[in-house]
């Protein structure tokens, strides 16, 4: 059966991915620059990003749940993926037998891993994000025993900011992992994710995990001029209409055309991804001439002002202005929602 190609797509800058990762190691200093892949690649597609990072030298992968670890077991040697979120009791055996390694979260996550079999895992300590993590107030002197730890790591609550927090986190790191280390096998340790890395080496320890910014997100603005953009979002022009000024345009008459104009209609949506946060505050680009959104983002719809493009017709594509840091600025929502939350019905293509 052939495929219906989709009026919406995504197009992938590998050269751009790899670029990115390629810098994180550089800002990594002495670490090792792994890679965090969990949400499907962060919406790009697990199995690409991982092939593309793995050719170019990554050897350390983070995905949230066992099932995306499942995913791409068969690309990297399995014992380089770490599965954050740990293991439940069902899940061990799967574990075992792929050879990935959990995260683990929580002393009863660490019984469960020791009763069967104990050896090589990860352990996530919570230093004050409050989240997942074994905390200070639940270490004894037996809780690791016959674990062979092989990252011992914390996540930041503040990276993106400079806040005391920071500081305060990694002292509590160091002093737990040291504790730690002194009575079982600590092979390597872990705290910094993107902006992590540029509170400077005291943060980077033997690994670091590096997310949004290799998909072209800057969660701290001196980051913006190590990253390139690796998403571009396209959308086909569905109808063009002439509109009288005063004339309304969408639902509830969000905008109303101050003059008479020439208003395209493309097939993307809050469905597809693209937010309502971009209505009336969104643009597209064709022929490097600005078309701005106009009137309130729909379920499968778009609306633009294109009276400045004269060469623009039903059928074209335009590019939905779509870099990670402008549209968040745009839009007020997080990078991060940004790119996850991007939806199934784009063809994806890798250049």
């Amino acid at each position: 059966m052939q495929h219906a190609s989709s009026p919406n797509r995504l197009i992938l800058d590998g050269e751009a991915l790899v670029h990115n990762w390629r810098a994180m190691a550089r800002l990594s200093g002495s670490a090792a620059a792994g890679a965090a892949v969990k949400a499907n690649g962060y919406g790009l597609g697990a199995r690409d990003v991982v092939a593309r990072l793995s050719g170019a030298g990554c050897k350390n992968f983070f995905v949230a749940h066992l099932a995306e670890a499942a995913e791409i077991a068969d690309l990297v040697p399995p014992d380089q993926i770490a599965v954050l979120n740990g293991i439940s009791e069902g899940d061990v055996v799967l574990a075992r037998a792929i050879g990935v390694i959990p995260v683990l979260n929580s002393p009863a996550q660490i019984a469960m891993w020791k009763a069967s079999g104990g050896g090589r895992c990860h352990v996530m300590l919570d230093t004050g994000i409050n989240r997942l993590g074994v905390g200070p107030d639940q270490i004894d002197a037996a809780l690791f025993d016959g674990l062979e730890i092989g990252i011992l790591m914390s996540h930041l609550a503040f990276s993106d900011e400079d806040h005391p927090e920071n500081a305060a986190q990694l002292c509590l790191f160091e002093n737990m992992s040291r504790g730690i280390s002194a009575s079982v096998s600590v092979q390597r340790r872990s705290l910094a994710n993107s902006a992590g890395i540029m509170l400077g080496s005291g943060y980077h320890f033997d690994v670091t995990r590096p997310g949004i910014s290799l998909y072209g997100g800057a969660s701290r603005p001196e980051l913006q001029q190590h990253i390139k953009t690796v998403v571009r979002m396209q959308s086909q022009i569905l109808q063009i209409r002439y509109h009288k000024a005063g004339s309304m345009i969408g639902y509830n008459g969000t905008y109303i055309c101050t003059n008479d104009s020439r208003v395209a209609t493309c097939a993307i949506g809050y469905a597809d991804g693209y937010r309502r946060a971009f209505s009336n505050a969104g643009s597209a680009t064709f022929e490097n001439v600005s078309l701005p959104v106009i009137g309130r983002v729909s379920m499968d719809l778009v609306t633009l002002d294109v009276s400045a493009s004269a060469n623009l017709q039903e059928g074209d594509w335009v590019d939905i202005d779509y870099s990670l840091i402008a549209a968040s600025a745009q839009s007020g929502i997080p990078q991060y929602e940004l790119l996850t939350g991007l939806g199934s019905r784009f063809d994806r293509s890798w250049q």
